[in-house]
């Protein structure tokens, strides 16, 4: 039964793999990985510099050591430019391993972008932020690990030794490949505590070319992004935190929205403190047709002063279900900001 899960799995994350190599890396907790979501969210934030670390381990309850994990760790600081504007700076760099053939992607990027301030006041204020990044990136992938479909005997077994049937002399097992990507993100922060935004992001805008074959040509789907989301406050102690992100890349599109409910700790102001749950839901379309309930999403995050720390897990409820038994992903996000002596009072949302 295991190895019948097992196999069950792979079939379905292969079926649903076939353009895998143009797809991109996801976190369920999309806002604690700015950079990653929209480079124009470099440098917003309400402090001069920010370290963020993100984590995430999907299917392991099935897959074992060959489970897949991705990581992030990004830098970003903001410069002020006259009296109420700023530019932004950062690096980011993600890796990401998928499957027992070791499918691999790593990636160098650098973001800029600049918020200029449209209205409001010193504690109200509404800005539009421009963004751009650019990077390089190297996939791989270890072919000898592979598993090919010749190579099953349709009843649940597997032979490595029965020829693959693919020209493997003709296949370039890693390849670099530059990557570039715009964004805009608008914001509006009523207070310290209620605050609105909406942004979207244009990514791989160069379509750099995926193929694993030396004379092959598969170039890589641009992905479009679109998030929103607020912070709002419903008593003295207690807030709403509401969020979407809307991603289509090729043929295919996923859809994350949620609420996180939020509870103040400290009654003193000079003291951020904060604690967080929410339930989220993944939306994605099938393969052929239709869309599906990928998964429901338990989010939790605690603030205190300059750390953020999240915790996130996917229970599965598509059709994987017989080999996952309701096990997705868990994510793990850190963040840890860096106030300095300038600090303009609150300009920005809390990401």
């Amino acid at each position: 039964m295991k190895s019948f899960r097992l196999l069950l799995l792979s079939l379905f994350i292969l079926a649903g793999s076939v353009g895998a190599f143009s797809q991109d890396i996801h976190f369920s907790q999309f806002y604690l990985s700015p950079l990653n979501l929209n480079p124009a969210m470099t440098g917003v934030m309400n402090c001069n510099n920010r370290l963020i670390a993100n984590y995430r381990n999907q299917w392991a309850s099935v897959l074992k050591s060959y489970a897949y994990s991705t990581y992030s760790v990004s830098y970003d600081q903001r410069i002020a430019v006259g009296r109420y504007d700023y530019f932004g700076v950062g690096g980011t760099f993600w890796g990401d391993k998928a499957g027992e053939a070791e499918f691999k992607t790593l990636t160098g990027k650098i973001s800029a972008s600049y918020a200029k301030k449209m209205g409001g006041s010193r504690k109200e204020a509404h800005y539009l932020v421009v963004g751009a990044e650019g990077g390089v990136a190297q996939r791989s992938i270890d072919f000898m690990k592979a598993r090919w479909p010749n190579q099953h005997d349709g009843n649940g077994g597997f032979d490595g030794s029965l020829s693959s049937g693919e020209e493997t002399a003709l296949l370039n097992d890693n390849f670099l490949f530059a990557d570039m990507a715009a964004g805009v993100l608008w914001f509006s922060v009523f207070d310290e505590n209620n605050s609105l935004y909406f942004g979207g992001a244009f990514h791989h805008l160069n379509r750099a070319n995926q193929s694993f074959y030396d004379d092959g040509v598969d170039d890589l789907y641009s992905r479009y992004t679109f998030h929103a989301g607020g912070d709002f406050m419903a008593g003295a102690r207690f807030g709403l935190i509401p969020g979407v992100i809307a991603m289509w890349q090729g043929p295919s599109f996923q859809v994350n929205t949620g609420t996180s409910l939020k509870f103040l700790l400290s009654g003193n102001r000079k003291t951020y403190a904060a604690f967080q749950i929410g339930t989220w839901a993944r939306i994605a379309n099938k393969i052929d047709s239709g869309v599906l309930l990928d998964a429901l999403i338990l989010s939790t995050r605690f603030d205190y002063e300059s750390f953020s720390l999240g915790f996130s897990y996917d229970v599965n409820v598509s059709d994987l279900v017989p080999a996952s038994n309701n096990n997705g992903a868990f994510e793990f996000a850190l963040i840890y900001k860096i106030c300095g002596p300038e600090r303009r009072g609150v300009y920005c949302p809390r990401f």
